[in-house]
């Protein structure tokens, strides 16, 4: 099972809203500085917290179903969607 991103990049449009995004990551205006043409430049080498998979087998695979968190990042991500 994996998680099924449709790269729409409404994510990296809004990294201003998540406390995992480094100041690092944002390019001064809440977009990351690797989204390239909607496509992470990245993705290969990408921080755990842009990974679902990554991060909800290394912090959470013990305390909630993978289903459950892919649940709550497709709402989330939708939630995104609906803010471009």
């Amino acid at each position: 099972m994996k998680f099924e991103c449709d790269c729409c990049g409404a994510c990296c449009r809004n990294i201003r809203l998540s406390k995992f995004y480094s100041a690092e990551m944002d390019r001064g205006d809440g977009v990351c500085k690797y989204l390239k043409n909607n496509l992470c430049e990245i993705y290969s080498e990408r921080p755990i917290f842009c990974n679902v998979d990554a991060y909800w087998e290394k912090f959470l695979a013990d305390k909630m179903t993978r289903e459950e968190f892919y649940g709550m990042n497709y709402i989330f991500c939708d939630e995104l969607k609906s803010l471009t």
